[in-house]
C-alpha cells in the first residue's frame, strides 16, 4: 500500500502572501498533517489523520455507526476530542461541535454559507459562549467576544482542497491544499494535507474539514 503520511521535510517553501493579505507563517513553525479520507475499520468511512512523523494523530470512525446526525473526532487511543452534531430543525445546513461527549453546551456552531453575495465563503464558525474563543487555541479572539460574533471564516474550494481558514482580523489559522505527488506516486481527493498554524487548535482545524467533508463533499454520509 503506499505510504500516504509526510516525509521530512514535510513542507515546500512558504508561498507569497497574495497583494492585501496577511503572509502566512514560517515553515518550521507550521503543523503538518496529512488526512486520508478513509477509516481505520474495515470498509468503514472516516478520516485517518497522521502528524509529519507518520504517527496517527486523529480518527473518525462513526460514519457506520447508525447515529445519522454525530460524528466523533477521536485522537489516536480512540478517546473523544469533539462531537459534532446537526441541528436540528434548522432551515440552513447548521451543525454544533461539543467538547469530548458532551451533548447540553455545544462551544461552536459552524453554519454552510447560502449567500451569493460571498461566493468565495464557504462556512461561518460561531462561537456559543463567550468562553469557547478563549479555549479554542486562538488568543485573537477574546473572551469578550459576544455569542453571535463570527470567530472562523472559511474560504476557498473543498473539492480542489485549497481553503484558507481565518480569523475575525483575517489572520490564516489553517490551509487545506492537495498533497505533493513523489515520483512514481501521484494522490486523489481522498489524500490532503492540512496545514495548522501557531496558536490554532488542530482538533478544531480537523472538525472543520469533517464538517466541509459533510457540506461539500461527494460521499457526506452524514445526512440526519
Amino acid at each position: 500500500m503506499t505510504k500516504i503520511h509526510p516525509n521530512a521535510p514535510v513542507l515546500d517553501s512558504p508561498r507569497p502572501a497574495a497583494p492585501g493579505r496577511p503572509s502566512l507563517p514560517e515553515e518550521a513553525s507550521v503543523e503538518a498533517l496529512t488526512v486520508w479520507r478513509r477509516s481505520l475499520l474495515l470498509n468503514g468511512n472516516g478520516f485517518t489523520v497522521f502528524d509529519a512523523k507518520g504517527n496517527l494523530v486523529f480518527r473518525v470512525d462513526n460514519y457506520a455507526s447508525g447515529n445519522k446526525g454525530e460524528i466523533v473526532l477521536m485522537d489516536a487511543s480512540g478517546k473523544s476530542l469533539l462531537t459534532i452534531r446537526r441541528k436540528k430543525l434548522s432551515l440552513s445546513e447548521q451543525w454544533l461541535i461539543y467538547e469530548g461527549d458532551e451533548a447540553t453546551k455545544p462551544r461552536f456552531s459552524v453554519k454552510k454559507n447560502a449567500s451569493l453575495i460571498h461566493p468565495k465563503s464557504l462556512a461561518h464558525v460561531s462561537s456559543c459562549s463567550s468562553s469557547s474563543s478563549s479555549s479554542s487555541g486562538t488568543s485573537s479572539s477574546s473572551s469578550s467576544s459576544s455569542s453571535s460574533c463570527v470567530c472562523y471564516d472559511v474560504e476557498g474550494s473543498y473539492s480542489k482542497r485549497c481553503c484558507m481558514i481565518y480569523n475575525d482580523k483575517r489572520r490564516p489559522l489553517a490551509e487545506i491544499r492537495r498533497k505533493e505527488s513523489v515520483p512514481g506516486v501521484s494522490f486523489d481527493l481522498d489524500v490532503f494535507r492540512l496545514l495548522v498554524f501557531p496558536g490554532f487548535d488542530s482538533a478544531m482545524a480537523m472538525a472543520i474539514v469533517i464538517l466541509l467533508e459533510q457540506m461539500f463533499g461527494s460521499r457526506g454520509a452524514l445526512r440526519g
